[in-house]
């Protein structure tokens, strides 16, 4: 057989598809449901949100609270995660790494909605880019890893000044007043009062968007990440040139934004949307 021909049958199988054990499977389902609830359950509950028999669903129960995954309560009866589903969860969120899991991910936002994506963080001087990808759109502007970003200015910066507690914004606020030279053209006082109407536009739609500004011809949309504590831990960024780069909030490239930022809040540990995460309240004058 030809080489081309036996590489398009090599091509043409499909991916073979790892066998797993499905008591396994359907046991987990079980411990789906109670991570999912909001307090303990019944078995009667906890196997009809599983989709099974009462009678089916005990026995995984009582093997899951043997090893500590479940426990039950002697005076209700109901069901909890144990404590080694506790211990289990804490390690995992020890081993995260929100800098290096954003970064994959950002990646492949890039490549998905062929716009230039950035990560960014808080750093001492503020809203910080510690990652981008580039897109298949080049986009000429003057942005690297460490660069700093305006916080109200930019779409970055306008989801950090949303979602950050008062305190850190009044103490950026607080630095780029007394030190001009490293704010030169700072008014951050003034421009926190302006922007009120616009970050609570922010928050109701969960990520901020600047249309040809502050870069004429640039469009971006931002969104927060949060950790398990409902702090906000990232900001993704999309941005590119405005003849390929759509903006508004119901569009493709929002979407694509808004799925892969609840997809890093829930690896992080994050259970709600970033519309239910306490917005800063206003500073004093």
């Amino acid at each position: 057989m030809p080489v081309a021909d036996q590489t398009s049958k090599n091509q043409a199988k499909p991916a073979r598809t790892q066998r797993g054990i499905q008591s396994i499977e359907v046991g987990g389902r079980l411990l789906s449901s109670l991570t999912q609830s909001a307090e303990p359950m019944s078995l009667k509950d906890l196997a009809q949100a599983s989709e099974m028999p009462a009678a089916k669903a005990h026995p995984y129960l009582v093997s899951f609270g043997k090893l500590g995954l479940v426990e039950q309560d002697p005076r209700t009866s109901r069901y909890e995660l144990g404590p080694l589903a506790l211990q289990m969860g804490l390690t995992c969120l020890r081993r995260l790494n929100p800098v290096r899991l954003g970064a994959q991910t950002v990646s492949e936002l890039a490549t998905t909605t062929h716009q230039t994506a950035a990560l960014a963080v808080w750093g001492n001087a503020g809203p910080t880019i510690v990652h981008i990808e580039e897109s298949t759109h080049p986009v000429h502007v003057n942005m690297r890893t460490g660069t700093v970003m305006s916080l109200f200015n930019t779409a970055t910066g306008r989801v950090f000044a949303t979602w950050l507690p008062q305190e850190v914004i009044e103490q950026h606020i607080a630095l780029a007043t007394q030190q001009a030279i490293a704010y030169p053209e700072s008014d951050e006082r003034s421009s926190w009062d302006d922007m009120r109407s616009t970050l609570l536009g922010i928050r109701k739609r969960g990520m901020a968007r600047v249309i040809g500004e502050p870069l004429p011809g640039i469009n971006a949309l931002s969104a927060p990440v949060f950790d398990h504590q409902g702090r906000l831990s990232l900001v993704v960024t999309l941005f590119g040139p405005n003849t390929h780069f759509d903006p508004s909030w119901e569009g493709k490239i929002a979407a694509a934004l808004r799925q892969c930022c609840d997809g890093l809040s829930h690896r992080l540990g994050s259970q709600d949307s970033a519309q239910n995460i306490t917005l800063s309240p206003a500073p004093k004058p």
